[in-house]
């Protein structure tokens, strides 16, 4: 998935990843996805509906410590 994004790209979604991960601990059902996506609309990026499921099941999974590159590599 990650060959299709350029590396500024990644910095980017990993920026909105960072700061949704704040979130996570606190979040209800939902949240963590819709300001994913509020993040990537606001920094240009476009993501499929599977990238923005993995990024949001690698952030729950990993207590917020995702990375953007690993998940959509």
């Amino acid at each position: 998935m990650a060959n299709d994004i350029d590396p500024d790209k990644i910095t980017a979604v990993q920026a909105v990843v960072d700061r949704v991960s704040s979130y996570q601990d606190t979040s209800t059902e939902g949240t963590l996805e819709s300001e994913l996506r509020k993040g990537l609309d606001e920094a240009g990026v476009d993501l499929t509906d599977d990238q923005v499921t993995a990024l949001v099941d690698a952030i729950e999974e990993h207590a917020g410590e995702a990375d953007a590159g690993t998940v959509l590599a």
